[in-house]
């Protein structure tokens, strides 16, 4: 199974170019699975709620309308971030687009980080794992990750592949991304923007380096921290199921959630 992150600079309040884009790479990426960054259709730094409502739309909108029809005829799951209007709530929210579109979901991020809770809700949907043709799939998104209950959570719901669309502005999440997949034995697959964006007040600079991790820890690929680029390899989801890593000790058997406090 043939995986691509996707790392790219989404224009700020520009979802035209920015859906156009996505397109674009969707039908030029021969891949099984495609992860694209958080908010990728409409930039990030909204602080302006009237602002960020009319970049918002329904799940089942347009954009969706247009990813599902290629999902379903390219035979392709593509995941990709956005600003979620639902009832009369704005989130930030990964779309996940299966070729079955009854099984295309969305995820609403968990944890808001800096200023996102100025003009997002906190996600309600909680962190679920989808099975389609071999694969257990399961989303969370950027600061989920310093959570460590996130990528457990979905890891014992039996996922095989973690996918994290991201706008990351620190520089030590990639020793953690390394830990969570090595502690759960998954696949983590993080997609990230680059470029700055500014709210007037102050800029935040968005570092690359996109990155594909083995269910050991290793880099399976990684990205630039300044351009766009697509990064890919192969994955084996049957082989993160076994949590043993010696003939005694099971990473998930061993768990005494008893003393967990």
């Amino acid at each position: 199974m043939n995986l691509s992150v996707i790392q790219f600079e989404s224009l700020f309040n520009n979802k035209v170019d920015n859906t156009s884009k996505i397109l674009s790479y969707i039908n030029d990426i021969d891949s099984d699975i495609l992860v694209f960054p958080e908010l990728a259709t409409s930039g990030y730094y909204f602080t302006d709620k009237n602002q960020l409502s009319k970049i918002a739309e329904e799940f089942d909108g347009d954009t969706r309308k247009i990813v599902q029809k290629l999902s379903t005829d390219l035979g392709k799951i593509i995941v990709y971030g956005f600003p979620e209007i639902y009832e009369g709530r704005i989130y930030n929210s990964a779309a996940i687009i299966f070729p079955n579109p009854e099984l295309s979901s969305v995820y609403r991020k968990t944890h808001l980080f800096y200023k996102e809770r100025f003009v997002f809700e906190e996600g309600n949907t909680g962190f679920n794992v989808i099975d389609f043709n071999g694969l257990k799939l399961g989303t969370m998104i950027c600061y989920d990750w310093r959570f460590p209950e996130a990528a457990r959570a979905l890891s014992l719901e039996g996922a095989d592949l973690i996918v994290c669309p991201s706008n990351l502005v620190t520089g030590v999440w990639q020793n953690v991304m390394s830990a969570r997949a090595l502690e759960n034995k998954v696949y983590i697959a993080v997609s990230h923007k680059i470029g700055t964006e500014s709210d007037g007040d102050d800029e935040l600079k968005f570092n690359g380096e996109s990155a594909i991790y083995s269910y050991n820890g290793s880099y399976l690929a990684n990205a630039s921290n300044d351009k766009e680029e697509v990064i890919s390899t192969e994955i084996y989801p049957e082989k993160t199921r076994d949590k043993s890593f010696n003939e005694i000790n099971d990473i998930f058997k061993d768990r005494r959630p008893q003393y967990y406090k």
